[in-house]
Protein backbone atom coordinates (compact mmCIF):
# COMPACT_ATOMS: atom_id res chain seq x y z
CA UNK A 1 0.00 0.00 0.00
CA UNK A 2 1.38 3.28 -1.08
CA UNK A 3 1.31 6.52 1.15
CA UNK A 4 -0.46 9.71 0.78
CA UNK A 5 1.63 12.64 -0.53
CA UNK A 6 1.01 15.41 2.09
CA UNK A 7 2.22 17.79 -0.25
CA UNK A 8 0.25 16.60 -2.93
CA UNK A 9 -2.86 16.88 -0.40
CA UNK A 10 -2.01 20.23 0.84
CA UNK A 11 -2.07 21.43 -3.06
CA UNK A 12 -5.31 19.92 -3.21
CA UNK A 13 -6.68 21.56 -0.40
CA UNK A 14 -5.06 24.49 -1.91
CA UNK A 15 -6.64 24.43 -5.19
CA UNK A 16 -10.09 23.86 -3.43
CA UNK A 17 -9.60 26.97 -1.06
CA UNK A 18 -8.77 28.34 -4.63
CA UNK A 19 -12.06 27.22 -6.25
CA UNK A 20 -14.44 28.55 -2.96
CA UNK A 21 -12.50 32.31 -3.29
CA UNK A 22 -13.55 32.24 -6.83
CA UNK A 23 -9.56 33.43 -7.29
CA UNK A 24 -9.02 31.67 -10.52
CA UNK A 25 -5.52 32.83 -11.03
CA UNK A 26 -4.45 30.62 -7.60
CA UNK A 27 -6.50 27.81 -9.03
CA UNK A 28 -5.26 27.79 -12.05
CA UNK A 29 -1.64 28.20 -10.77
CA UNK A 30 -2.08 24.92 -8.50
CA UNK A 31 -3.38 23.10 -11.13
CA UNK A 32 -0.98 23.68 -13.38
CA UNK A 33 1.90 22.61 -10.86
CA UNK A 34 -0.20 19.38 -9.68
CA UNK A 35 -0.07 18.60 -13.77
CA UNK A 36 3.51 19.28 -13.84
CA UNK A 37 4.42 17.19 -10.69
CA UNK A 38 2.30 14.02 -11.70
CA UNK A 39 3.91 14.13 -15.10
CA UNK A 40 7.10 14.16 -16.41
CA UNK A 41 7.41 18.38 -16.74
CA UNK A 42 7.89 18.12 -12.99
CA UNK A 43 11.50 18.23 -14.65
CA UNK A 44 10.85 21.90 -15.24
CA UNK A 45 10.58 22.60 -11.83
CA UNK A 46 14.09 24.02 -11.21
CA UNK A 47 13.98 26.30 -14.48
CA UNK A 48 10.39 27.31 -12.97
CA UNK A 49 12.05 28.33 -9.78
CA UNK A 50 14.77 29.94 -10.81
CA UNK A 51 12.93 31.67 -13.83
CA UNK A 52 9.31 32.08 -12.81
CA UNK A 53 9.17 35.48 -10.85
CA UNK A 54 11.31 37.41 -13.21
CA UNK A 55 9.17 36.10 -16.35
CA UNK A 56 6.09 37.18 -13.94
CA UNK A 57 7.77 40.40 -13.04
CA UNK A 58 8.23 41.26 -16.59
CA UNK A 59 5.09 40.38 -17.78
CA UNK A 60 3.14 42.61 -15.08
CA UNK A 61 5.36 45.29 -15.98
CA UNK A 62 4.11 44.95 -19.66
CA UNK A 63 0.93 45.18 -18.83
CA UNK A 64 1.51 48.50 -16.27
CA UNK A 65 3.24 49.74 -19.00
CA UNK A 66 0.67 49.41 -21.71
CA UNK A 67 -1.28 53.26 -21.32
CA UNK A 68 1.62 54.78 -21.62
CA UNK A 69 2.75 52.29 -25.12
CA UNK A 70 -0.74 52.86 -26.62
CA UNK A 71 -0.78 56.64 -26.04
CA UNK A 72 -4.01 56.53 -23.56
CA UNK A 73 -1.68 59.28 -21.33
CA UNK A 74 -1.28 62.39 -22.87
CA UNK A 75 1.81 64.50 -21.95
CA UNK A 76 -0.44 66.99 -20.12
CA UNK A 77 -1.81 64.08 -17.67
CA UNK A 78 2.01 62.79 -17.29
CA UNK A 79 2.52 65.99 -15.90
CA UNK A 80 -0.13 66.27 -13.82
CA UNK A 81 1.52 63.47 -11.47
CA UNK A 82 4.54 65.71 -10.49
CA UNK A 83 1.80 68.57 -9.28
CA UNK A 84 -0.99 66.72 -7.69
CA UNK A 85 -0.66 65.68 -4.03
CA UNK A 86 -2.75 62.33 -4.32
CA UNK A 87 -0.49 61.74 -7.41
CA UNK A 88 2.52 62.80 -5.47
CA UNK A 89 1.37 60.22 -2.66
CA UNK A 90 0.96 57.69 -4.95
CA UNK A 91 4.46 57.79 -5.77
CA UNK A 92 5.73 57.60 -2.43
CA UNK A 93 3.53 54.65 -2.03
CA UNK A 94 4.77 52.98 -5.07
CA UNK A 95 8.37 53.48 -3.82
CA UNK A 96 7.19 51.74 -0.44
CA UNK A 97 5.50 49.07 -2.42
CA UNK A 98 7.98 48.38 -4.13
CA UNK A 99 10.70 48.38 -1.81
CA UNK A 100 8.42 45.91 0.78
CA UNK A 101 7.74 43.35 -2.56
CA UNK A 102 11.81 43.21 -2.82
CA UNK A 103 11.83 42.28 1.44
CA UNK A 104 9.12 39.96 0.36
CA UNK A 105 11.10 38.56 -2.73
CA UNK A 106 14.35 37.82 -0.82
CA UNK A 107 11.94 36.18 2.51
CA UNK A 108 10.14 34.00 0.11
CA UNK A 109 13.41 32.99 -1.49
CA UNK A 110 15.11 32.10 1.93
CA UNK A 111 11.96 30.57 3.74
CA UNK A 112 10.02 28.92 1.55
CA UNK A 113 8.00 27.77 3.70
CA UNK A 114 6.05 30.96 4.22
CA UNK A 115 4.90 31.30 0.56
CA UNK A 116 2.25 28.44 1.77
CA UNK A 117 1.00 30.47 4.59
CA UNK A 118 0.88 33.50 2.50
CA UNK A 119 -1.07 32.12 -0.13
CA UNK A 120 -3.79 30.63 2.33
CA UNK A 121 -3.87 34.16 3.77
CA UNK A 122 -4.13 35.55 0.59
CA UNK A 123 -7.36 33.05 -0.07
CA UNK A 124 -8.95 33.73 3.05
CA UNK A 125 -8.71 36.93 2.26
CA UNK A 126 -10.04 36.69 -0.65
CA UNK A 127 -12.69 34.40 0.01
CA UNK A 128 -13.95 35.83 3.46
CA UNK A 129 -12.98 39.74 3.24
CA UNK A 130 -13.66 40.13 -0.73
CA UNK A 131 -9.71 41.10 -0.70
CA UNK A 132 -7.97 40.96 -4.28
CA UNK A 133 -5.30 38.30 -5.01
CA UNK A 134 -2.26 40.54 -6.25
CA UNK A 135 -0.33 41.09 -2.33
CA UNK A 136 1.65 37.92 -1.32
CA UNK A 137 5.15 38.95 -2.42
CA UNK A 138 4.07 42.77 -0.93
CA UNK A 139 2.75 40.54 2.80
CA UNK A 140 5.77 38.66 2.70
CA UNK A 141 7.91 42.31 2.53
CA UNK A 142 5.42 43.09 5.24
CA UNK A 143 5.74 40.01 7.34
CA UNK A 144 9.85 40.63 6.89
CA UNK A 145 9.65 43.85 9.11
CA UNK A 146 8.11 41.73 11.99
CA UNK A 147 10.14 38.36 11.62
CA UNK A 148 13.58 39.01 9.68
CA UNK A 149 16.20 41.36 8.94
CA UNK A 150 17.00 41.40 5.33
Amino acid sequence: MSSIDPTLIVLLVLAGLGILSHNNAVTIAILIILIMRLTPLAAAFPMVQKYGMTAGLIILTIVVMIPLATSNMTASALMQVFVNWKSLAAIVIGILVAWLAGRGLTLMSYHPTIVTGLLIGTIIGVAFFRGVPVGPMIAAGMLSLIIDKT
